[in-house]
């Protein structure tokens, strides 16, 4: 455990000025608390508050935030209260203890609706002190460093709470090294054969490749120095979980990835970061699409620096960002800046973000009468994404998060716009609503008088402000139309488990899901508001629990017609758990697509053909085929082992096409019957974890010619 004095060590380091006796004060109080407490490790319990004020430290904070990490515990923990803690520290730290203490007090990973209350009580407690937040995240990241000594099931728990909120809420607040490492925290817990292989996929490369990041150090601080600008360069690996998570996102195995390695150059000036920019591009040839300028259009939590990523003679990509010193001060402590000392002084850094304008940016748009469950998605959409900027026709900025869609930007403008939406041009460009938009791009949207919102946007938007206001809009258009389609899929739902939609039944589950009646269940679960999952699970639960029959593939899908046939589109074979829409053909039934394929593109005209659709819930048979484009090395027993692979992970193969041999390796087609997208996703990652599999992606049919032309 860290001595007093240790303590006080690191809080001179860049507060000389510290109040000594007061800290001194802090930790013998919060010692004598704690005494004859420990922790499940065996250690006394107060290392437990030292090491998170010592965490604190790190991020160069005031006297009155170490204090509050010191006691953070006593009001909870020991016979301590708030009175007496304000009487010995003041009341500013009784009021950042007694914060701490309702948050830790919040079940954040308890049922939807109860964890929309929490994360308002969270926005309410951040709202009248940030540091109570911080001391908070401090406080996670000991106890996911130190998160052995838990038992598995809690372990767990805590891993799935840290992943799902707490590390996306400390990189919103700019702390990205703190994200980074309660993530991969997290990911330890929650998937450690997944880390592993991407450890082990590191150790091989290095061997094959030696150390990379000294050799590419060295050979930027060269052109730096011989361009006579003074920069300091670092580079680094990045976290297993972030190479991960690039994994999945891009459908792609370790040997694909490229930009596994991040550098950063820090300048003495702006003028600098863009003289080092134009070296960088000099030396080393740029990736298109790559290129992001935070210092002209910073993030809203202060964040600037120039990122780019370039590729060298050997096609190995690496992530350069590049910043002045009081940028990488605002970088590393994100909105804790604010309160950040330097040398006796408060930080006077003219990036640093105010933590209450911060704050009033992300919740101005939540009003008390949103539905909880609204809040609750629109708060962790805010949370959970990178940003991109967009410009309006007249050059004007727009903030949206990754992943957004002409739809979003429509509805960031104005709902009016929003609701009137029926196209988009993206650089002058005609796109379909569902493109992702991309940082830099222009984009006109194309209004028609008469325009309504459709039911699949729902499927396309990503903003919460966007979904809220179609959500609206559909609930005062046609609830008529929802409440039938609502019937149906009430009706599929109560057949699947032998009982029967009755007036009573709905009654029932309108009034145990807190629905003013029948009609309004019904509605929300046409406008796709509810699940009929929740539905039957509100007066059937014990059936939801134990229902172990499958789902017959003939009515896997809800929403077609009576006596109406469907198909699975050949082009994106979509499978059950993904997003889907079905197209009409005369005589022929419905085709279904997901929601990504794109062939849609063919049908945007034709929007009378669109079927809204969605899979039955439920558990279904091993019966949707799949094709997977696979390369593997081209050795004896490669091909066993990988067959025999697929079949452990209860998948059957039912086609294999050779594409191409070569002396070295084999790419071929597998086509594998699966249950759904959960049991693919399951098999990829085994794949792509194999050595002798050099490449992996699940095979789509390419749009005919006319269809990208259009």
């Amino acid at each position: 455990m860290i001595s007093a004095e240790d303590l006080i060590a690191l809080v001179r380091n860049y507060n000389p000025k510290t109040n000594v006796e007061k800290i001194t004060a802090a930790y013998e109080y919060g010692r004598q608390m704690h005494e004859g407490q420990f922790r499940r490790s065996g250690e006394p319990y107060f290392s437990h508050p030292v090491a998170v004020a010592a965490i604190l430290t790190e991020q160069r904070l005031d006297d009155a935030t170490i204090i509050t990490a010191l006691l953070h515990d006593t009001i909870e923990d020991t016979k301590a209260s708030k009175a007496e803690v304000a009487a010995r520290f003041g009341n500013e730290v009784a009021m950042l203890v007694d914060g701490v203490t309702k948050l830790t007090n919040l079940q954040l990973s308890s049922l939807e609706t109860k964890q929309a209350e929490n994360f308002r009580k969270l926005f309410m407690a951040m709202s009248k002190d940030l540091r109570v937040i911080l001391v908070k995240l401090a406080d996670r990241l000991h106890n996911m460093r130190t998160i052995k000594a838990m038992k598995p099931e809690k372990q767990v728990q805590k891993a799935r709470e840290t992943m799902d909120i707490f590390a996306p809420l400390a990189g919103r607040m700019g702390m990205q090294w703190m994200r980074e490492e309660l993530e991969d925290l997290a990911f330890r817990v929650l998937n450690p054969e997944g880390r592993q292989s991407i450890i082990r996929r590191f150790i091989m490369l290095q061997r094959e490749t030696g150390d990379v990041i000294h050799r590419i150090t060295g050979d930027m601080r060269f052109e730096l120095e011989k361009a006579g600008i003074e920069a300091e360069v670092f580079g680094r690996a990045k976290k297993p979980y972030s190479i991960w998570r690039k994994m999945q996102e891009k459908n792609q195995g370790f040997s694909r990835l490229s930009d596994i390695y991040g550098f950063r150059i820090i300048t003495q000036s702006e003028e600098d970061c863009y003289r080092t920019l134009g070296i960088i591009h000099q030396r080393w040839r740029a990736v298109p699409g790559r290129f992001k300028d935070y210092i002209s259009q910073p993030k809203s939590n202060g964040y600037r620096s120039i990122h780019t990523t370039v590729s060298g003679r050997d096609g190995k990509r690496v992530e350069v960002q590049i910043r002045t010193r009081q940028m990488h001060d605002v970088a590393e402590t994100g909105v804790a800046a604010h309160w950040s000392y330097r040398d006796g002084v408060r930080s006077e850094n003219p990036f640093a973000v105010d933590p209450a304008k911060w704050i009033a940016s992300l919740t101005e748009q939540f009003t008390a009468e949103d539905d909880h469950e609204d809040f609750l998605e629109a708060v962790k959409l805010e949370m959970y994404s990178d940003q991109v900027f967009c410009f309006t026709p007249k050059g004007d900025v727009v903030k949206l998060p990754r992943g957004a869609t002409p739809i979003d930007y429509a509805y960031a403008i104005h709902t009016r716009i929003g609701h009137a939406c029926v196209g988009a041009k993206v650089d002058g460009i005609r796109v379909p609503l569902w493109t992702r938009l991309k940082n830099g791009q222009s984009v006109e949207i194309i209004t028609a008088e008469g325009q309504m919102p459709q039911v699949s946007w729902l499927e396309i938007a990503t903003t919460g402000k966007a979904r809220t206001a179609i959500r609206r809009a559909l609930r005062e258009l046609d609830r008529g139309r929802f409440i039938k389609l609502g019937q149906e899929l009430a009706r599929s739902a109560f057949d699947h488990v032998g009982r029967k939609a009755t007036d009573k039944a709905l009654d029932t589950a309108a009034r145990h899901l807190r629905l003013k009646d029948r009609d309004e269940l019904l509605a929300r679960l046409g406008s796709a508001e509810l699940t009929a999952h929740d539905v039957v699970q509100a007066v059937y639960p014990e059936l939801i629990r134990d229902e172990g029959d499958q789902v017959s593939p003939r009515r896997a899908v809800v929403g077609l017609e009576a006596g109406q046939s469907f198909e699975r589109a050949p082009c994106c074979q979509p499978l059950p758990g993904e997003r889907i829409v079905g197209i009409t053909y005369r005589g022929k039934g419905v085709v279904v697509h997901t929601i990504d394929c794109n062939r849609l593109s063919e049908f945007e005209d034709q929007p009378d053909r669109w079927v809204d659709l969605h899979w039955h819930t439920g558990t279904h048979p091993a019966a949707y085929g799949v094709t997977l484009d696979l390369t593997i090395g081209n050795d004896a027993g490669v091909l066993g082992r990988i067959c025999t692979l697929i079949g452990e992970k209860k998948a059957n193969i039912s086609n294999l096409v050779f594409v191409d041999r070569k002396p070295d390796f084999y790419r071929l087609l597998v086509d594998v019957e699966l249950r759904d997208v959960e049991q693919l996703h399951s098999l990829m990652l085994a794949l792509e974890a194999e050595s002798d599999v050099a490449a992996l992606e699940r095979y789509r049919e390419k749009p005919p010619i006319r269809s990208i032309m259009s």
